[in-house]
């Protein structure tokens, strides 16, 4: 199956401020990851050719920060590279840059005094390492050289290197095509490696690299990347010449090596294995096709179909699954990973993937809690969170509507489950507890509206949110669903009773009878009444408490007031506390963050609430997909993160996108909506599931 491509030519490439903007990220399905601009100019202290997961998916560390070329041709040299530093930009070999294109690997080529140079860059699956394949076409009539510079960086991806002050040494050991790098803390090794030509050792500090996109969020910009040498091949006259470098890293010296064991000899060997990993690619579309022949294909739901494929990583053994919430900086986070896990692997048919996701967070539960997000390395998990547990329990429910594998939750699930009511219901950390009306209240900053400055929650939303009482609702009715199957009688009318305690409560306190909608939260005799989205929940989830009427004008005041071309708004813009642009400092970009800036992943949520209160009906599918789905999915693979959905967008038009370049829910709860809601291909359990069973 043809997979789908996007092309910049030189006349795109030649507008500098465009072009930067836009990034390409690829990924070893490990949390690793290589990633940068069409120009090659690393703008962020994320970028980097070789980004390894030294404890999957945790631990990233920049390791092989790029890859500097330059071509001799008689007497002259010719940088192909660009870097910046605070004095500008030098040099600026991107002018000799024709093309760009992305398939779904990046591909840079150059043309320079007759001389023809691509560069393919590919990480093979499940391993940390990048192989770059170059193509070289020499049509002088004399010999040329192309050298190859390494940018060597040992850092966890959030710091960056100030060579004066680095705590990590290294030894460099180095032979005809290969140099190993070796590094004390952490204990590690890097090894690159040629399939042709040779490894010059001439090392050297390049200082004050500086990121663009660092310096506009206020965040540590200069960098200091090593340099230990090049590798150099010739191109004889009016001939053509391929080779690859391959770059393996690791904390042992012995899997580092082993793994290089394991990686291409020759320039044929690497192409046959990029060839492996597009066809692995275009395994993964075809699949999808073949499960929903209904659904035409377009290079727009290519590229989403493919970006589901990034987030999805392994953990230490084989058994171990998370999901990352973005890319480059976000880690394994459970409220994201269970409002993804819908779109991303049940949609696609990858239940056994699920299956493993819900078993890796199950080992992490803690007092009826299901984590915040999991450990980087050796700290424990945090379970500051109210609402990961509760939307555990919802991906359980939509798990069964695609398999109704009963026998998998009752045998591995059922126990935590009901663990989890249980703690609820007597309280657990965080004053997460069930009122004496049968709602949930709970702490300050435990909603998906966490962030705080200097330890200030900005949005705490203490007391009883909105969409927390609609989770918890919903869990309940999960959960009568489950005993009833299981023929636990008295637990089926327990959970029921506590659900319609907490529906008439619900009914009684929320309705906001001024504005037609829901109170975004209550706390004792308070009520907020800030128009946010956190209310189109309490309509979108399968159990909901209120009647047809109210949801329909629940889902009028938000698309009045908050929907957007690539999302909806987290605050009305009449509100004064709106912040309309996602820009400056930390503390600027965190007070905007929440209060008025885009999230595509609430776009999803809001289609299904849309069509499940107006009807689905064919001229409603339509207004759907054109309105709420293709805008996002048409326009912003071709933007920002190539191929992928942004983390977050400006409130104010021109809505530019921010944050990270690759956001797991970003991409997974709209794609959800567009095939359950927009194409109708509903779960094929679904009837049976949400039917009581005797």
């Amino acid at each position: 199956m043809r997979l789908p491509a996007i092309s910049l030519n030189r006349e795109m490439l030649s507008r500098f401020d465009d072009a930067v903007s836009k990034e390409w990220i690829i990924t070893n399905g490990l949390g690793g990851y290589a990633s940068s601009t069409v120009l090659g100019l690393n703008m962020r202290k994320y970028h980097g050719l070789l980004v390894a997961a030294f404890n999957p998916p945790g631990d990233r560390r920049i390791c092989l920060a790029k890859l500097d070329e330059e071509v001799s041709i008689g007497n002259s040299t010719y940088p192909l590279y660009v870097n910046e530093f605070p004095n500008g930009i030098f040099p600026q070999g991107h002018t000799f840059l024709k093309e760009f294109s992305i398939m779904p690997f990046p591909k840079y080529f150059y043309s320079v005094q007759n001389v023809e140079i691509q560069k393919t860059i590919f990480m093979p699956y499940a391993k940390n390492a990048t192989i770059a394949i170059y193509k070289i076409l020499n049509k002088n009539t004399s010999d040329i050289k192309i050298r190859i510079f390494p940018l060597i960086n040992w850092r966890h991806i959030h710091s960056v290197t100030d060579r004066w002050k680095i705590s990590w040494e290294f030894a460099t050991k180095h032979e005809n095509k290969e140099v190993n790098m070796h590094f004390d803390i952490p204990k590690s090794v890097l090894v690159m490696k040629a399939t042709n030509g040779h490894y010059h050792n001439a090392g050297r500090w390049i200082e004050k690299l500086h990121y663009r996109e660092e310096a506009a969020r206020g965040e540590s910009c200069l960098d200091d990347c090593y340099q230990p040498g090049y590798f150099e091949v010739d191109a004889k006259a009016n001939k053509s010449e391929d080779f690859a470098i391959i770059a393996v890293a690791d904390k042992s010296e012995d899997v580092a090596q082993k793994i290089l064991a394991e990686m291409p000899l020759t320039t044929y060997d690497a192409e046959m294995l990029s060839e492996q990993e597009m066809a692995r690619h275009e395994a993964y579309l075809t699949r999808f096709y073949e499960n929903y022949e209904g659904i035409s294909r377009g290079d727009w739901l290519d590229w989403i179909i493919l970006a589901t494929d990034a987030f999805l990583v392994k953990g230490t053994d084989d058994k171990q699954r998370s999901i990352i919430a973005g890319y480059p900086w976000f880690g394994a986070w459970g409220r994201d990973t269970f409002v993804s896990l819908p779109g991303l692997l049940l949609v696609t048919g990858r239940f056994e993937d699920a299956k493993k996701v819900f078993l890796t967070f199950k080992n992490y539960c803690k007092q009826g809690l299901i984590p915040n997000c999991l450990p980087e390395q050796t700290e424990p998990p945090a379970y500051n969170t109210v609402d990961a547990t509760l939307w555990f329990v919802n991906a359980i429910l939509q798990y069964l509507k695609y398999t109704e594998d009963f026998r998998f939750v009752q045998d591995q699930l059922w126990e935590t489950l009901k663990n989890i009511v249980e703690s609820h219901f007597k309280g657990t950390a965080f004053e997460i507890h069930v009122a004496n009306d049968g709602l949930l209240s709970h702490g300050p900053q435990l909603t998906w509206m966490d962030v705080a400055i200097n330890g200030q929650p900005l949005t705490p939303r203490v007391g009883k949110a909105v969409e927390v009482q609609a989770l918890w609702y919903n869990a309940l009715k999960t959960m009568e669903l489950l005993a009833s199957k299981f023929k636990e009688g008295s637990e089926a009318e327990k959970y029921l009773q506590m659900a319609e305690k907490a529906k008439k409560s619900f009914a009684e306190k929320f309705w906001d009878s001024e504005k037609s909608c829901l109170f975004d939260v209550v706390n004792e005799n308070t009520r907020d009444d800030s128009l946010r989205p956190n209310q189109i929940i309490a309509v979108s989830l399968d159990f909901t408490m209120l009647d047809k009427m109210k949801n329909e004008k629940i889902v009028d005041a938000i698309h009045r007031e908050l929907l957007t071309p690539y999302g909806l708004r987290t605050l009305a813009r009449s509100d004064p506390r709106y912040v309309g642009v996602y820009a400056g400092d930390r503390n600027s970009r965190d007070r905007a963050y929440h209060n008025g800036t885009v999230w595509p992943w609430l776009l999803g949520t809001f289609v299904t609430a849309f069509l499940k209160t107006k009807g689905y009906v064919e001229y409603r599918h339509e207004y759907a997909l054109k309105n709420f789905i293709l805008p996002l999915f048409t326009e912003q693979v071709l933007k920002a993160g190539l191929g992928t959905i942004n983390e977050i967008f400006d409130g104010e038009p021109p809505h530019t996108p921010r944050g990270c370049i690759a956001q797991a829910w970003s991409v997974a709860e709209p794609l959800r909506a567009y095939v359950e809601d927009v194409m109708q291909v509903r779960p094929k359990y679904e009837k049976q599931v949400l039917q009581k069973s005797s």
